[in-house]
C-alpha cells in the first residue's frame, strides 16, 4: 500500500468524508500558467440528492443489501457529490446505460449509495466498508470507484485557488472540506458560508464532500489578480433542499482559509463517447 496522508473525521448521516492524500497524485497536478478565468456554470442532470431521511424517501437499505438493516441516513457525501458530477459529464443515454436514472431522485440516491459502497472498498487504508459499517469514504476513493466503473478516464488534483478556477473552466470539481458546526445554519438562502457569524471559532463537525458546479462571479483587484473575497463558488450539496434549493455559495477567500484541510479532485472524461 502506498504511503498515504490520512485525516479521519467523525462520520454522521450528514457528513462522511475523510481526507486522504496520495503523494503520487501530485504527478497529475497541472500548475496554473495564466489561463483565462471567467464565470462558468455546469448543469447537473440529476436532481438534488438527499443522503438523509432515507426512509421518508422510501429508500430501504435492507432491500438493497443482503443482511443489512434499514438506516435513515448515510455518510455517503463523497458518492452523492460524485453522482452529481457524473451527471454533468455524461449524456442522459449513457447515464441510463450505467444504471443511473436522472429523472428519479430516489433511484438516483440508491445509485449513489451503491457508489458509496464501491468507494469504501476502494479506500483500502480502512479496514471497514459499507455495508454494513457506515465508515465514510474519501474523494480519492470515489474517484477510483468511478474509474473502475468506466465512468471517467482519469482524475486530476488542484491545490491552489487559481488551479481550481482554471479547472472549473473545463468541468465541475469535487471538493472535500472540513465542515464547521456553524455551517449547518446559513444566514440566508443566497448568502455565503463566509457570512455566518463566528464560523472561524466553530468546531469541526466532520468532513464533507460536495460538487462545485459554478464559478459564479469573478472579480480582479487593482493589479489584475483574482480578488478572492469577491470571487464566488456555487456548490451542490446532498441534503435535499437545504440552503438555496440544495446548493450553497462560498468565496475563494473561504477556500483559502480552509485549504489545509481541503482536497480538490476533478474526474475527467477525455475520450469520446
Amino acid at each position: 500500500m502506498p504511503d498515504l496522508d490520512i485525516t479521519q473525521y467523525t462520520v454522521t448521516g450528514a457528513l462522511g468524508r475523510h481526507l486522504v492524500l496520495d503523494e503520487r497524485s501530485l504527478a497529475y497536478r497541472r500548475r496554473y500558467t495564466g489561463e483565462p478565468i471567467r464565470p462558468v456554470e455546469w448543469a447537473p442532470k440529476v436532481p438534488v440528492l438527499d443522503q438523509q431521511d432515507l426512509l421518508a424517501q422510501d429508500i430501504h437499505t435492507s432491500r438493497m443489501f443482503e443482511g443489512v438493516e434499514d438506516v435513515d441516513a448515510l455518510g455517503s457525501c463523497t458518492a452523492n457529490a460524485a453522482t452529481c458530477l457524473i451527471s454533468i459529464l455524461h449524456t442522459s443515454e449513457d447515464l441510463t446505460a450505467a444504471g443511473l436514472d436522472v429523472t428519479d431522485p430516489v433511484a438516483a440516491e440508491q445509485w449513489a449509495i451503491g457508489l458509496y459502497s464501491d468507494a469504501t472498498h476502494r479506500d483500502q487504508w480502512h479496514d471497514q466498508a459499507w455495508p454494513a459499517t457506515d465508515c465514510g469514504s474519501s474523494g480519492l476513493g470515489v474517484a477510483k470507484a468511478l474509474r473502475a466503473r468506466g465512468l471517467i478516464d482519469q482524475y486530476g488534483h488542484a491545490t491552489t485557488a487559481l488551479e481550481l478556477c482554471r479547472d472549473l473552466q473545463n468541468g465541475p470539481v469535487l471538493m472535500g472540506m472540513p465542515w464547521r458546526s456553524a455551517f449547518f445554519e446559513p444566514v440566508g438562502a443566497s448568502a455565503l458560508l463566509d457570512d455566518i457569524p463566528g464560523w472561524q471559532d466553530s468546531p469541526v463537525a466532520g468532513g464533507h464532500e460536495v460538487c462545485i458546479v459554478a464559478l459564479e462571479d469573478v472579480h480582479t483587484d487593482a493589479t489584475g489578480g483574482i480578488n478572492r473575497a469577491r470571487t464566488i463558488l456555487r456548490i451542490r450539496n446532498s441534503w435535499g433542499s437545504w440552503g438555496d434549493h440544495g446548493e450553497f455559495r462560498m468565496s475563494l477567500a473561504l477556500y483559502q482559509a480552509l485549504r489545509d484541510q481541503v482536497d480538490l479532485i476533478q474526474p475527467r472524461l477525455d475520450s469520446s463517447r
